[in-house]
């Protein structure tokens, strides 16, 4: 059962904006054949030009969901960001799921990936303002591009499978993506 921590930031959050943020939002339900017992993190901000912002994080055993989206209405909004994580949903039940029955591998091996922050940092000094620990899993380099995507990093690091090594694939700026593996030298 998926519980909703909604939030407000510079607007009050309706019983009426409340339940239509549930009620589309359970509609990811339906792609699970045993709805998992997750907290999905609702995030709801305003601006001074009235444009409005939503963002939902809901962290899975195997995946942590993650969209934002903004728009001049606050209802439309949350429709695109419904849309967008039921692609993500989606992508990761077909492309994953098929790719580890042909190798016949078990499914548990995305792990939820912690968000990372992006803080500009002052140009002459270098302050670590946040530090995260988290489990590497095997996997390939694909299963790794589809998690970064699916969190919207910018890169994601992983042990390989194959070589136990510790790599990193990320995005480049023409759009595509880049490895970087490690050697034990």
């Amino acid at each position: 059962m998926i519980r909703y921590e909604i939030h407000g930031e510079n607007i009050e959050v309706t019983e009426a904006i409340r339940n239509y943020i549930e009620e589309k939002l359970s509609k990811l339900e339906r792609y699970f054949t045993n709805v998992p017992d997750a907290n999905a993190h609702v995030k709801v901000k305003t601006y001074q030009d009235s444009r409005s912002k939503i963002e939902v994080t809901i962290p899975l055993k195997n995946v942590t969901l993650r969209a934002e989206e903004r728009h001049d209405d606050l209802y439309a909004a949350i429709d695109l960001i419904v849309e967008k994580l039921e692609r993500q949903v989606r992508k990761h039940k077909t492309k994953v799921n098929r790719k580890f029955r042909e190798k016949g591998m078990e499914k548990d091996v995305f792990p939820a990936f912690p968000e990372t922050e992006k803080d500009e940092e002052p140009e002459n000094e270098i302050e670590i303002i946040r530090s995260k620990q988290f489990d590497l899993k095997p996997m390939d380099s694909e299963e790794a591009v589809l998690q970064m995507n699916m969190l919207g990093h910018d890169f994601y690091i992983f042990n390989d499978a194959e070589t136990n090594g510790t790599n990193i694939v990320y995005r480049r700026k023409d759009g595509k993506y880049g490895l970087i593996e490690t050697s034990a030298e």
